[in-house]
């Protein structure tokens, strides 16, 4: 293969003066600039992104860092992300995460090591604090993506979970259900923190006091605890409906309550935040559902404004909107349920 170091040799000139005339850059004579380029078209020569880094300091390489790959919600944020990247001259690398702090820090070892221009980061919890700080300490820009960390401010882009969420219990309300369920993921994350106060706002505005016993907190992943689920149902006053916290914790709830031969919506309705995605054939949630292509798209983009320095100083908060979408999961309660 053909390197920037044969073409210096052949012109008699440094590897650098052949990475100004690939990058158009420097101070170079007409005369060179042209003998240069002779010799890299009759080699053949394809300039490749480390070349271009010589002059320019920078890869054209960006990195996603997720925390749940198989999540549709980040699967279409991911492809968001590689399409905005690409258009705008850019290639990604993929990180995931799985919620998990020590397989978050190899990631940001090995994004160190490759030199990438920039990082979207969404956060494996509040406790991915440390790593962000050796982004920062690298100068490595970074924008936060769909969660927040404690004690860092930097450019962002949410989703308005708390608004969502109490919008997705009051369409509940406005069925009649009063014993409404929360399964929820990890209060360590920002959103199951902010999804979690929409749903008390919701009560609170209809008078019904959050009750305790209604709330559960397990993992994003996915639900698989059962006998929970059946604590849930066994109490004196169970509920007419859950609102999970994500959708993997939905379909896992369903999953369950098929094997109870429970009824969804006959005997519980249960709906849930971020939709399954376009691999549904038939969509039967009722979902609060949050622009996931623009996350990624818009995220990427703020990144790269940020790495040219083309953006303001002060950091930018970008807030997408959500959408409630009624489906087959959720109806009245059942008259002679609780």
């Amino acid at each position: 293969m053909v390197t920037i170091y044969d073409i210096a040799k052949q012109a008699n000139v440094s590897a650098m003066t052949v990475s100004k005339v690939i990058n158009n850059t420097g101070k170079i004579s007409e005369k060179t600039r042209q003998r240069v380029k002779k010799i890299m078209e009759d080699l053949n020569y394809v300039p490749n992104s480390m070349a271009r880094s010589l002059v320019l300091q920078e890869t054209k390489m960006l990195s996603l860092l997720i925390p749940d790959i198989t999540n549709p919600f980040f699967t279409t944020v991911a492809r968001g992300a590689e399409d905005a990247a690409m258009r705008l001259g850019y290639k990604l690398l993929f990180g995931n995460s799985d919620e998990n702090l020590t397989k978050e820090k190899e990631y940001v070892d090995m994004i160190l090591s490759t030199r990438v221009d920039g990082v979207l980061f969404s956060a494996a919890s509040d406790l991915s604090g440390p790593h962000l700080q050796t982004l920062r300490t690298h100068r490595i820009p970074f924008v936060l993506l769909d969660r927040a960390v404690p004690g860092f401010d930097c450019d962002a882009v949410t989703g308005d979970n708390r608004e969502g969420a109490r919008r997705l219990v009051e369409h509940l309300l406005a069925l009649g259900h009063r014993r409404i369920a929360m399964v929820n993921g990890s209060l360590l994350v920002s959103t199951a923190r902010e999804r979690l106060t929409g749903y008390k706002d919701a009560l609170k505005l209809n008078d019904i006091p959050p009750d305790d016993e209604l709330i559960l907190e397990m993992s994003y992943k996915q639900f698989a605890d059962e006998e929970a689920l059946h604590r849930l149902l066994a109490l004196p006053s169970p509920p007419t409906a859950v609102f999970a916290g994500n959708n993997f914790i939905a379909v896992g709830i369903i999953r369950k309550l098929l094997d109870m031969g429970i009824s969804v919506p006959d005997q519980l309705s249960v709906v849930c935040f971020d939709d399954l995605g376009a691999s549904v054939i038939d969509p039967f949630f009722t979902v609060v559902s949050q622009p996931a292509y623009q996350f990624g798209a818009m995220g990427i983009q703020l990144l790269i404004e940020r790495i040219k320095g083309t953006t303001t100083p002060e950091w930018k908060k970008l807030i997408l909107p959500s959408e409630l979408i009624v489906r087959n999961s959720s109806a009245p309660p059942n008259a002679h349920a609780g």
